[in-house]
């Protein structure tokens, strides 16, 4: 699959936050090709802070892989990673970083902070940015709208 069809996948994982009023956020984990995790942020259905789309996605590829060390992996997410999701991602030893919508409050992997090429760090991940940019800006802000 290419970055545009793994990005509609994550898409319509970020779909199904919305019918628990959770951040309409969706992250895959992608292996050799496959999807080996997705994920949609769960925050308030959990009650749990951390229950961000791709920290769920990477828990669940590293219980699927049976390792934390998933460094062959690649994380798809339709927002760009937090600092928390930028450091899981780091720490799980992920090799790339797909996004689609840049967030100008909280972005680690461009906007913000550059969490993911620091060379004070002791991994760096590859970051391909703004990958269906419009429709995944839309579906938050469409979110927010509706509640306004």
């Amino acid at each position: 699959m290419n970055d545009d069809e793994l990005m509609r996948l994550a898409l319509l994982e970020a779909e199904k936050a919305v019918q628990h009023e959770d951040v309409p956020v969706g992250a895959l984990v992608i292996v050799n090709d496959v999807v080996i995790a997705s994920r949609h942020n769960e925050r308030q259905l959990t009650g749990d802070p951390t229950a961000h789309a791709e920290i769920l996605a990477l828990r669940d590829a590293a219980s699927h892989s049976g390792t934390w060390y998933l460094d062959d992996a690649t994380l798809v997410t339709t927002l760009e990673p937090c600092p928390m999701c930028a450091g899981a991602a780091l720490n799980a030893r992920v090799s790339h970083v797909i996004f689609g919508a840049h967030d100008p409050k909280a972005g680690a992997t461009e906007t913000l902070y550059n969490l993911l090429d620091d060379p004070r760090l002791n991994h760096q991940a590859k970051v391909t940015s703004g990958i269906l940019a419009a429709e995944c800006g839309e579906i938050l802000t469409q979110f927010f709208a509706d509640r306004r």
